[in-house]
């Protein structure tokens, strides 16, 4: 809550009267960008495959911050049909929806010839790349008939810098970042807005029992290492002040940039650092 006023005095505006859409509301950053946008004081739909919890989500934020609507939704980013019944749902009970987070995601790490076609590969994309894709489709109509709208996608750094064992993911994020900066440059004129927020690694249950697998233990370090609520507050900074794009810790940009200028020196780095080291000890250990 600390962090809420914080925020609230520094920008000096609030998102009361907005309408926020969230995919994936149902923990980790979809929960903290809930968080941060509620004291806001923006109504809020809470979408996710797991309703019971946004249920009790809703309850809470009604509790902490009395004020705006919040809505719970079941919602399954591979499903057309349920995004575009969960848009309009929004609209007709809350009457617009303002801004939409896309947010709902999924990763499996392992070498790639060990995934599964369907389950892991074809999933990452269809969750992380064609939901978010879906999705903003789904809310286009009615922003670009009002002439205003904002559209926030969760990547990661792996949109930049692409790591082994995380090809599938990687390959979701790349695309997201592409399909943000095709979707900003042709709805600029439409008075919409496309912001991207690339956070690195996030203390989360997200991906964790794969890293577990790992044989070597390469872990990311623990001071660049984020909190889920330390990108729901970035969220809420890029919601009130909308920004092409957001690298969050800002200490790993010299690292993207190395990536970017001289990439063989990078993959010779992992590919001492990890890839052979793990590739020997015959990790990751299979999934359960």
């Amino acid at each position: 809550r600390l962090g809420i006023r914080s925020l609230r005095g520094t920008m000096g505006r609030t998102l009361s009267g907005q309408t926020a859409l969230i995919t994936g509301a149902s923990s980790g950053i979809g929960e903290a960008s809930a968080v941060a946008l509620a004291g806001l004081g923006c109504n809020l739909v809470l979408a996710a495959r797991r309703l019971e919890l946004l249920e009790s989500m809703a309850v809470r934020l009604t509790a902490e911050h009395p004020g705006p609507n919040y809505l719970p939704l079941h919602l399954d980013v591979t499903e057309p049909a349920l995004m575009n019944h969960c848009v309009a749902t929004a609209v007709e009970r809350l009457g617009k929806v303002d801004l939409l987070i896309n947010n709902a995601g999924t990763i499996r790490l392992d070498w790639l010839e060990r995934q599964d076609a369907i389950r892991d590969v074809e999933q990452q994309i269809r969750v992380n790349l064609l939901g978010a894709m879906l999705m903003s489709r789904a809310v286009l109509p009615g922003m670009i008939a009002r002439g205003s709208g904002h559209i926030i996608n969760i990547a990661s750094l792996a949109s930049f810098i692409a790591s082994p064992t995380y090809t599938g993911y990687a390959a979701s994020k790349y695309g997201l970042r592409g399909f943000s900066e095709a979707l900003r440059r042709e709805v600029a004129g439409a008075g919409l807005r496309v912001s991207v927020v690339y956070p690195g690694v996030v203390r989360t249950g997200f991906g964790s029992s794969d890293a577990r697998r790992r044989r070597t233990r390469v872990r990311m370090p623990r001071f660049l290492v984020l909190t889920a609520d330390a990108v729901g507050q970035a969220v809420g900074r890029v919601a009130l002040r909308p920004r092409r794009s957001l690298v969050i810790p800002r200490t790993m940009l010299p690292v993207l940039w190395l990536n970017a200028l001289l990439p063989g020196l990078v993959d010779l780095f992992v590919l001492r650092m990890f890839t052979r080291r793990e590739r020997e000890a015959g990790g990751p250990e299979p999934a359960a």
